[in-house]
């Protein structure tokens, strides 16, 4: 490692000379030694001593244990530079003046030759074309090792070539330098960074094509293994076998959660039954499950329809929907059927790739995807791993070997896997590209009878499924609430099975100690029910609350004060600015009064109330889009009558009483009514505006005509009956403000 060692080394023991400086050149991978020698020792006899010695004994760095040290005479002027310049085996050789104002002469390429050859084997000598206009004269000079020219260009720069040489009468003074070859990848760089227009394109075509080959494979073969469940724990054999030496345990969860369900299951057998016969029969359309939240449609499906299938997709939309920004969807999607290796954040990178690309080339990159082209690439995958699960169990010892891929499908429908979907247009009005991107490819998955697809919705309108599908009929299962006869059923097992399990895990604690039984009052429960209604999740909070020993009276009224509580907060006195939600308080408050006076409302009778037609919010001004707000929020119900809203209903049972209760609160009745008559009182102040100016502007012409007398009259009208409301308004408003000032 250190240089001026092996120089030492490279030094004759009997030298009659005396080296006075080295002059390391770590750049080049040498070094200059000065020598001071006798004036009758000549300095060709001192280079071939050194060529001799290390001839003899050959030095060898430990780097580099091919090749050994070389010494030679230098003959010119050394340039001892710190430029960024590093060595090369193509030296450039310029043929300059000795003194400023002389002439040069160009060498011939046979005065290069003897003058270079001595450093080493020369591959090439390249002069300068005739016609270059370019002075002074160059000539280049190829050597095939890098360390021969660094030796030529240090030994030979700065070198006054004679007369007798080839350099003229006043000499040739040489200049040498390195010359940076033009490699082919250089070439090749030039050419891409001189053509960006030809080659983005087609970069970006290669990088798709690779993903496609490479990636797609990888991940349409994880797909296929979240369809079978091949990585779900619960589904091995060795995880079957230990729960059954073991009694059945399971890590936390209690089997009468799903229990109590069985008097459901009997309840509805029949739709079961027929869910299970459109699986096993061969159909080319969907499956779509409706009914409102909490009516068990998972469940139902789930745990009863899809009960021993064992290729089961189940796509929920919730989270991805929900999902914040587009990588976070993508990612939701691909987490949802099994979809990886997946890039979700390159897409922010490419857009910022493109974006650099076309402000500096003026040319659109396209690295970036649409969301809609992301989403279409998951499903693509995704449904060509459905047709190879559908194909797994297919071989040649079949009878129907011979058929084709498609008419095996359609002639073996229980081969096909279930996807489920679950949580279809959970928000109807957001999201629309993904509803429509799953409608179309369940459609072409049914239609090449790759899989059975189940839709679970609580909307019954289902325009993206009718949009895929316009000349189909949908096989479509409808769950309501439960008959008050099953609902107390429901709650009764619950309450049963809460009570065998308490029973039996205390006994198993201690086997000497009595069991105290909760005392479990059902007095009245029957009248509960009633008003608690048939939705699954409000009888299984019922139930829950039950099996403490809760009289039911008492827990029906604190779930119905908890619900009232609820919808005061979400919907009344919320603080949720107007750009989130679609509809005012004023417009809530009035369907809530409503409700709890007449069970059923026509729909488009609430339309032309003041509040829907005319409301003073700018994101409540669209009165149907305030009604399909309310009934995404689960406030309100709205029933369909051949493909056209007729009725308004409570979102659910529980809702009908919190409303009921709401309505006799009377100092929240007369601050919404208050602010409910205010917005009234200013719509029909801004109707006197609109009339006042149009009376003005009538007023303003030169001779009042005949025809326009019965304009004039229409408005005075108008005026005067918005100026009898205006009235009546404000002496109900002063009641109200009275109340409020009165109680508490």
């Amino acid at each position: 490692m250190d240089p001026i060692r092996l120089v030492k080394m490279a030094i004759p023991d009997d030298a009659n000379f005396k080296v006075t400086d080295i002059i390391p050149r770590l750049k080049d991978g040498g070094a200059f030694v000065k020598i001071e020698h006798e004036p009758g020792l000549g300095p060709q006899q001192i280079e071939e001593s050194f060529i001799k010695r290390l001839q003899e004994r050959p030095l060898k760095p430990w780097f580099n244990p091919f090749y050994s040290l070389k010494a030679r005479l230098v003959r010119g002027t050394p340039w001892l530079e710190d430029l960024h310049r590093y060595p090369s085996n193509l030296i450039k050789v310029e043929f300059a003046p000795p003194q400023p104002g002389n002439s040069s002469a160009e060498l011939p390429e046979e005065s290069l030759y003897s003058l270079f050859r001595r450093y080493g084997k020369i591959g090439d000598i390249i002069p300068q074309p005739v016609d270059s206009k370019i002075t002074p004269r160059y000539a280049h000079v190829k050597f095939p090792f890098t360390r021969d020219a660094v030796m030529a260009r240090n030994c030979m720069h700065g070198f006054i070539v004679g007369e007798n040489l080839g350099g003229g009468k006043d000499g040739t003074k040489l200049r040498i330098s390195y010359e940076k070859r033009v490699k082919l990848i250089n070439s090749i760089w030039n050419w891409i960074s001189s053509h960006t227009r030809i080659v983005i394109p087609i970069v970006a075509a290669l990088i798709a094509g690779i993903s496609v080959m490479v990636f797609d494979p990888i991940r349409e073969f994880f797909v296929k293994l979240h369809i079978q469940h091949s990585l779900r724990f619960t589904d091995s054999k060795i995880y079957k076998w230990f729960k059954s030496q073991t009694d059945n345990f399971t890590f936390g969860v209690k089997k009468e959660q799903k229990a109590g369900l069985n008097t459901i299951w009997k309840h509805r057998s029949d739709l079961i039954d027929q869910l299970r016969g459109w699986l096993d029969g061969s159909s080319d359309t969907f499956i779509v499950v409706t009914g409102p939240k909490g009516s068990g449609k998972a469940e139902m499906v789930m745990d009863q329809g899809l009960k021993g299938r064992k290729n089961v997709l189940v796509i929920d939309c919730k989270p991805i929907v929900e999902a914040r920004g587009e990588s976070t969807m993508i990612r939701k999607l691909a987490n949802a059927v099994g979809y990886r290796p997946v890039f979700s954040w390159a897409n922010s990178m490419s857009s910022m790739v493109d974006l650099a690309v076309q402000s500096t080339t003026g040319v659109k990159a396209n690295f970036s995807e649409t969301l809609e082209a992301q989403l279409s690439k998951i499903l693509h995958v995704t449904g060509a791993a459905l047709k190879d699960v559908a194909l797994g169990n297919r071989s040649r010892r079949d009878n129907d070997a011979t058929l084709s891929e498609d008419a095996y499908l359609e002639a073996h429908p229980e081969q096909r896997p279930v996807v489920v979907i679950d949580n279809f247009l959970h928000r109807g009005d957001d999201q629309t590209i993904l509803y429509d991107k799953i409608a179309e490819w369940a459609a072409s998955v049914v239609q090449n009878n790759a899989a059975h697809v189940i839709f679970l919705s609580r909307d019954s309108s289902l325009k993206p499924l009718a949009k895929a599908l316009p000349d189909r009929v949908f096989r479509t299962l409808s769950l309501g609430d439960l008959e008050p006869d099953v609902a107390k059923n429901y709650v009764l097992g619950r309450i049963h099975e809460y009570q065998r399990s308490e029973t039996t895990d205390q006994a198993r604690d201690d086997e000497k100690t009595e069991v105290d039984k909760p005392n479990v009052k059902l007095k009245g429960l029957d009248d509960c029910i009633t008003t608690l209604g048939g939705r699954l999740t409000d009888l299984e909070f019922f139930a829950r609350r039950l099996r403490t020993g809760s009289d039911p009276r008492e827990t029906l009224d604190e779930i119905i004060d908890e619900s009232a509580t609820d919808i005061v907060k979400m919907f009344l006195l919320g603080k949720t600015t107007e750009v989130e939600k679609k509809w005012s308080t004023q417009q809530a408050w009035l369907l809530v009064k409503s409700l709890a006076e007449n069970p059923m409302l026509r729909y488009h009778q609430v339309l032309l109330e003041p509040t829907f037609a005319s409301s003073t919010s700018a994101s409540a001004s669209n009165g149907e889009a305030a009604l399909e707000g309310l009934s995404s929020a689960e406030l309100i119900s709205i029933k369909y009558y051949k493909g056209r809203p007729q009725m308004i209903t409570a979102g659910k049972p529980l809702h009908q009483a919190a409303f009921t209760a709401l309505v006799k609160d009377s100092v929240l009745r007369a601050k919404m009514d208050l602010a409910m008559l205010t917005e009234v009182s200013k719509i029909e102040t801004k109707s006197i505006a609109t009339v006042e100016n149009e009376l003005k502007l009538l007023g303003e012409m030169p001779k009042q005509t005949y025809e326009a007398a019965e304009r004039i009259n229409y408005l005075l009208q108008k005026l005067y009956a918005s100026q009898r409301k205006i009235a009546s308004l404000d002496k109900e408003m002063g009641a109200l403000k009275k109340v409020l000032n009165q109680e508490y």
